[in-house]
């Protein structure tokens, strides 16, 4: 009798993250359309079964997304998403879940889901985001990295976007500490970018950090995904460090979103 019923829980839980990823390969959703759907429907459930005509009754879903939630080939695609994912240890979290972070749950526009590898437990921990120049200098790399592993120290999450230069000094940073730090990425868990820091995904998850992204596993990192991926970096923080900024940056991209978030944005300028 246990065994049917942890049977019966797995089957629900397996249910449950069908929907999610289904949910997140929806083009166009967003989080407003999302949540009116979710009234109407009141679960992804729902959702899924819903025909074309209760759906366009919905506030914002016109012709365009309701094809996309009608689409056959995205259903169908699903269970192919969950194989990789339990073959690679990927986790979808919903904003309906607990484990989705507070603080990210009150920004202006937050993902309707994460795609996350590694810790879920530090996501709702204290984070500072530490962003900057790729082309960094070797005082930008050492003052980086001294804030990141000091702040690691303290118990304080750190948070960039693996990118080169500033980005993966802070996470290194973290890690010498033995403190946690968690990439933020523009493009699904599968596609790594740069290439060349595979290696620190490597080191985060085996450090008991994570891995995470709004883009479902083969979205290939793009330039339109980089500016929502640093909304999610301040977002995810209490505030922002800024180290070596260009002046025309996707640095100060997050910066914007960080002032509007209203976080402290603090900064470290270049050494001349």
């Amino acid at each position: 009798m246990c065994f049917q019923a942890k049977q019966e829980r797995d089957d629900i839980f397996i249910e449950e993250k069908f929907y999610k990823v289904w949910i997140s390969l929806i083009h166009g959703l967003g989080i407003k359309r999302y949540l009116n759907l979710l009234k109407a429907f009141k679960t992804n459930q729902g959702i899924f079964n819903a025909t074309k005509e209760k759906l366009l009754q919905v506030d914002l879903i016109d012709e365009k997304i309701c094809n996309n939630i009608l689409n056959i080939e995205i259903r169908k695609s699903v269970k192919n998403y969950l194989k990789y994912m339990e073959m690679n240890n990927i986790d979808i979290i919903s904003i309906n879940d607990d484990e989705y972070p507070t603080n990210l749950k009150q920004i202006y526009s937050p993902p309707v889901s994460i795609y996350i590898k590694g810790n879920k437990d530090i996501l709702k921990n204290t984070n500072i985001g530490m962003i900057g120049c790729r082309e960094c200098s070797n005082y930008g790399k050492q003052v980086a990295q001294k804030i990141s592993y000091d702040l690691a120290k303290c118990k304080i999450n750190i948070v960039s976007g693996l990118a080169k230069g500033i980005d993966s000094y802070s996470h290194l940073g973290a890690i010498y500490a033995k403190g946690y730090t968690i990439a933020v990425l523009g493009s699904g868990l599968d596609e790594i970018y740069p290439s060349e820091n595979k290696y620190l995904v490597d080191k985060i998850i085996r450090t008991n950090g994570a891995v995470i992204s709004e883009y479902p596993v083969g979205t290939k990192a793009s330039r339109i995904n980089f500016p929502a991926r640093n909304r999610i970096i301040s977002g995810l923080c209490k505030g922002v460090v800024v180290v070596e900024a260009k002046k025309k940056s996707g640095t100060l991209i997050t910066v914007d979103f960080a002032l509007e978030q209203g976080k402290d944005v603090f900064v470290i300028p270049r050494k001349y």
